[in-house]
């Protein structure tokens, strides 16, 4: 996804730039073998919920096994990275996914709630080394939510698992891999 068809990535453009290259790092869709933790929030739990649904289906797509996904709830996305950090840190999972919505209210908690939310979330994958992906809503309105958690291909949930399985891959690709000159 993009945000204007100018922003958009060319498939020919980026066949010719790694012509230039000695390596290749791609990231793949295929979840057969993934393990992936959905951490939730449930304050806006109506666009979580549908934000859900749409990571869920996109698991099936990519083949991950029911057993190979679990699902927590925290009470919202304050607390988000907190329960992401348990996870990464202490179990065997591939990927964490951080699902929820902050929408702009009248004061200036969105703008403390969303931006700790993505530094704690950051800060988990730095520090453990494991994919977390910021599947948080951070919206204007409940429209603009809304719009976002459609059950289709735009669904930002559905993005997230797509990103986790391509993160997934290329920690794998490049662990132990030695570029040389």
């Amino acid at each position: 996804m993009t945000s204007s068809s100018k922003t958009e990535f060319d498939p020919q453009m980026a066949a010719a730039l790694h012509a230039k290259a000695g390596h290749l790092f791609e990231g793949s869709h295929d979840g057969s073998d993934v393990s992936i933790v959905f951490v939730c929030g449930r304050f806006n739990g109506g666009i979580t919920s549908r934000l859900l649904e749409g990571a869920l289906a996109a698991a099936e797509e990519s083949g991950i096994g029911r057993a190979s996904i679990a699902i927590a709830w925290a009470p919202g996305a304050y607390e988000l990275p907190f329960l992401a950090h348990q996870f990464a840190a202490s179990t065997s999972v591939d990927a964490v996914i951080a699902l929820g919505a902050v929408i702009r209210g009248d004061t200036g908690h969105y703008d403390v709630v969303a931006g700790e939310c993505a530094r704690g979330l950051q800060d988990v994958q730095l520090s453990t080394g494991i994919p977390v992906i910021f599947g948080v809503l951070t919206t204007n309105t409940v429209d603009q939510a809304l719009e976002r958690s459609l059950p289709d291909e735009t669904n930002k949930g559905r993005e997230s698992l797509l990103t986790a399985l391509e993160m997934v891959s290329l920690s794998r690709q490049v662990a132990g891999t030695v570029v040389e000159d």
